[in-house]
Formats: structure tokens, sequence, C-alpha cells
């Protein structure tokens, strides 16, 4: 059971690795990629996609109560 959650975890690590790669994100303060741990990750894409999404953030199109 602990090998699968492993593996999930890995292919998980590697998805978000590739995806980073494809917005041209290589490094987090000095340390590559391969060297985050998942939560890292995760959160490294999840700023790449709140910069990127016209829907998130600042940018985004907010309806106002008339």
């Amino acid at each position: 059971m602990m090998a699968l959650l492993k593996d999930a975890d890995e292919k998980r690590k590697n998805e978000i690795i590739r995806k980073l790669i494809e917005c041209n994100q290589y490094k987090k303060d000095g340390k590559h990629l391969f060297e985050l741990s998942l939560p890292e990750l995760e959160h490294e894409y999840f700023k790449v996609q709140s910069k990127g999404h016209p829907h998130t953030g600042y940018g985004s199109i907010r309806w106002k109560n008339f």
C-alpha cells in the first residue's frame, strides 16, 4: 500500500515538474525542481497558473452587486 502511494506521489511530482518546465520554470531559490517536495512543487505551479490565468488574482473578472 505504501509503495502505491509513493509511486503516485512520484508520478504527480513528475507531472508538475513537466508543466513547470513548459512554463519556463527550472529552479526555485537555486534548487532544481526535482529537489523540491510535492507540496513545494504544487505551490510553485499554483503561483505560475495564477499569474497567467485571467480569472484569478487582481486581474480577474468580478461581479458587482447592483
